[in-house]
């Protein structure tokens, strides 16, 4: 299935059904009065996040959706059916933004959560309703409201707990395929990933989801090589792994390009725990492996590893820091829920 995170679409809800205009006509029933019933109520447009989703591929195709309006009312105190409502089944984790992408309207983050994009009119009132001591024959009726209509942004941001970061080539989409059942693609050369891939990775009885994104080369805040789109993807990580290719020219200009661009870009992904692996250090001098991790640290790098994911070694040191902070992440936020639970 092709990888698609931001799709436009047009969403309308259903119109409400008019109310009737109608009077009681039976033998031996002189003066029936109004029995016109109420128009039923336009369908909504309901976002519903669904689980087994990671992709938006399917709003390309198609772009507008359109909710059944409302019957009208009918004779006999008969109100009209409601129209039915349109569900648009959603992955985890995608934000719903109005049309200018300036404002949130929803952002689904757990699996059924659900809310109301537009909500179709009300049906309006039959003559019955308009009965009164004054007014014992009363020969109006309401149109039903009209119903909201709006285009709205589609915007996937992944949900995992740890993000793969990382310059072009780093061998993220290595690691990431040599620690999960993943397969992204893999080639000698820039820019093979081109779509953020998911894997599920187990170490010591423990599992989390990892997020690999493509490559961010400098200016990937400002949209430079749709960086702005794929650092969305991480956002919500708890903790990155920064990979940094050893053999590049200066990796520790790599890493601080990159600690500038998370800066940049804003949220919390600068204040992220950050774990930095060294890749790629079968083809360097020895020595150099040392020598770099203290140029890292100087610079300002917190934990620092080094790992091959083609021979395997130092994976499991770097997958088990990264499953001790995602553990510490989700017991923290076990308390805070549990603490928002009790409170008065």
């Amino acid at each position: 299935m092709k990888f698609l995170d931001e799709a436009k679409i047009y969403t309308r809800s259903g119109h409400g059904g008019p109310g009737a205009i109608s009077f009681r006509r039976e033998a031996h029933v002189p003066f029936g009065g109004p029995d016109g019933g109420d128009g039923g109520r336009g369908g909504n447009i309901v976002a519903l996040a669904v689980n087994g989703l990671n992709t938006l591929i399917d709003y390309r195709y198609q772009q507008h959706f359109k909710a059944e309006s409302g019957r009208p009312g009918a004779g006999r105190d008969r109100s009209g059916a409601s129209g039915k409502d349109v569900i648009l089944r959603l992955p985890i984790g995608t934000q719903i933004l109005s049309d200018d992408q300036q404002t949130v309207l929803a952002d689904l983050t757990y699996e059924g959560q659900s809310i109301i994009l537009a909500k179709g009119g009300t049906g309006g009132k039959g003559n019955a309703f308009f009965k009164s001591s004054t007014n014992r024959a009363p020969r109006k009726s309401q149109s039903g409201e009209n119903g909201h209509e709006m285009w709205v942004w589609l915007r996937l941001k992944l949900i995992a707990d740890a993000g793969l970061l990382g310059m072009p080539n780093a061998g993220k989409s290595t690691f990431l395929s040599a620690v999960s059942a993943a397969r992204p693609k893999i080639a000698d050369y820039p820019f093979t990933t081109l779509h953020p891939s998911l894997g599920v990775v187990g170490i010591d009885g423990k599992e989390f989801v990892m997020a690999d994104i493509p490559g961010l080369i400098e200016g990937a805040h400002e949209g430079a090589g749709l960086g702005h789109r794929f650092l969305g993807h991480v956002e919500r990580c708890r903790t990155l792994l920064h990979l940094i290719d050893a053999t590049g020219e200066n990796p520790v200009a790599a890493w601080k390009m990159l600690r500038a661009e998370l800066k940049a870009y804003g949220g919390d992904l600068y204040d992220k725990p950050e774990i930095v692996g060294l890749t790629k250090l079968d083809a360097t001098p020895e020595g150099y492996a040392v020598d770099l991790i203290k140029a890292l640290k100087d610079e300002g790098a917190g934990t620092v590893l080094t790992l091959s994911a083609v021979t395997g070694t130092g994976v499991t040191p770097v997958l088990r820091q990264l499953i001790d902070v995602i553990e510490e992440s989700r017991a923290t936020e076990q308390e805070l829920k549990e603490a928002v639970q009790w409170s008065p």
